[in-house]
């Protein structure tokens, strides 16, 4: 792979976007700072790496697709590789803070390098609790492995305190690897824990806290991971800022990747922080709606020499907001507005309807061919009916394919008496069977006719038929004149099913 400098070029236009270009990768186009910030755009390109490409093409489950601009290939890159990568590039990096699966697509739909799950958002959505300690490990794994697996992106893990002693952290450890963390997050509480920035924080012995750290050092290495660690110490408000400075330079001796104080108080124990083992990267946790650390812009935050910042609150916020607000007004008699919420296409494309229709089409089954259809005597109006629906599919970027139709050669239904007069069934000699298939989406699939005698093998027509007495049926209805519906339902994937005795 060809190696370029890395640039960042400004693009004047109406949205003032910034390109940057790294190692001939994919190019990013990214928004400018809100008004409110006192950055220049010049400044704030200077402050952020170019972005790796979100295109609806580049997917993963593990590990991270990355585009080459010179051979426009694919190459494998684990997650925390990823992270570790962005940690290596200039600036500071933001990473919003998602709760499942969906609130993740949309951090990586928005742009964003890389996100945390936090544990106070997944016990608040998940159990509708406090986080107090009441999650337990199990479910903070199962809904990680949730979120790490709907995005490609990188995904930073909340561990909590690891969920118990030295060995409870090696488990905890090489379970978040297996789930597809790109990075994990331990902190030095005791059990239960409580919520950073809320009061009645206690913190283990500083012995017992680096023993932590060594023993996830311990478990990457065992894994043959190298899932990134971030150490977390509580001791600013259990003990004191002089602890927390003693216990993050004892972290980096034990090698962790990252370190973090949490609720820092003012912005020169921030500044302090980040001149402690200044070769560690710093994470910064803005607490959104009131937290004791200081919000500051990015510019500030890159000054004093953080290189990534976490926002906890912001999405369970909102969403709790919203929700609140659209129920109030459904209580009220009306909906929520349109303006309130995205409309139902694009919820599908958030989704990923549209991408599930075209994967779907790759496994679309064959249609009959025409002297299939005549072996069975059936009306030349099928073929124009299964060409007009071949053509309005086509037309529809989301339309189904039609249902594979397998003709064969029938036997003919002779359970019938030797004095065909006292037999009602014989009538049905005469009559034409009719079946029907019009698709969920309104469009007509299928409209044959056969006789009515020939019921072995109409199952290779209509499987959803199978376990249908047709011959119970055409007995009752043998001496009724005229056409008779016989049967009308929709099957398993919603089309509709209508058979005629004609």
């Amino acid at each position: 792979m060809k190696l370029q400098a890395w640039q960042s070029m400004q693009v004047l236009g109406g949205d003032h976007q910034t390109v940057s270009i790294r190692h001939g990768c994919a190019i990013r186009l990214r928004p400018p700072p809100p008004s409110s910030t006192p950055l220049t755009n010049l400044a704030f390109a200077s402050l952020l790496p170019p972005l790796p490409s979100t295109s609806a093409a580049i997917k993963r489950a593990s590990p991270v697709a990355v585009y080459s601009g010179d051979n426009k290939d694919y190459a494998a890159e684990s997650p925390a590789k990823a992270l570790r990568r962005i940690l290596d590039s200039p600036g500071i990096h933001q990473g919003p803070a998602c709760f499942d699966a969906l609130s993740a697509k949309l951090v990586e739909r928005a742009g964003f390098q890389f996100c945390f799950t936090s544990g106070f958002s997944i016990s608040a959505v998940r159990l509708g609790l406090p986080d107090t300690g009441f999650i337990s490990f199990g479910e903070m794994v199962e809904q990680g492995r949730l979120v790490t697996e709907g995005v490609s992106i990188p995904v930073i893990g909340d561990a909590d305190n690891g969920y118990g002693n030295a060995l409870n952290v090696k488990r905890t450890v090489k379970a978040y690897i297996r789930a597809g963390f790109a990075g994990i997050i331990l902190e030095d509480q005791v059990s239960p824990k409580a919520c950073g920035h809320t009061q009645g924080r206690k913190v283990v012995s500083r012995e017992e806290a680096v023993m932590r750290i060594k023993a996830a050092v311990d478990a990457r290495k065992e894994s043959g991971s190298d899932i990134v660690i971030v150490a977390r110490t509580d001791s600013r408000q259990a003990v004191s800022f002089d602890e927390s400075l003693w216990r993050s330079r004892a972290f980096a001796d034990a090698g962790a990747d990252v370190l973090f104080i949490d609720a820092l108080t003012t912005r020169e124990e921030m500044k302090t922080f980040c001149e402690t083992a200044p070769l560690v990267p710093k994470m910064a946790n803005l607490l959104e709606g009131g937290g004791k650390t200081p919000i500051l812009n990015l510019l500030e935050l890159g000054d004093i020499g953080y290189k990534i910042v976490a926002y906890p609150l912001s999405l369970l916020g909102v969403s709790i907001q919203a929700m609140q607000d659209a129920l109030i007004a459904i209580r009220g008699g009306r909906i929520p507005s349109p303006g309130s919420m995205p409309s139902f296409e694009e919820i599908k494309e958030i989704l990923g309807f549209n991408i599930y229709y075209e994967e779907e089409k790759r496994y679309a089954t064959r249609r009959p061919s025409p002297s299939q259809l005549s072996s069975w005597g059936v009306s030349s109006s099928v073929n124009d009916t299964q060409q007009r629906a071949q053509d309005n599919a086509e037309q529809r970027d989301r339309s189904l394919e039609d249902p594979v139709i397998e003709v064969i050669t029938p036997d003919v239904y002779n359970n019938f008496g030797a004095d065909a007069s006292r037999d009602p069934f014989s009538r049905i000699w005469s009559r034409t069977l009719r079946i029907k298939l019009t698709g969920r989406d309104g469009f007509e699939k299928l409209d044959v006719r056969i006789p009515a005698g020939f019921l072995e093998g109409v199952t290779n027509i209509v499987p959803a038929l199978g376990g249908v007495n047709l011959k119970e049926l055409l007995d009752d209805a043998a001496y009724e004149p005229g056409g008779k519906l016989l049967l009308d339902f929709n099957d398993t994937i919603g089309d509709r099913i209508q058979v005629f005795l004609e």
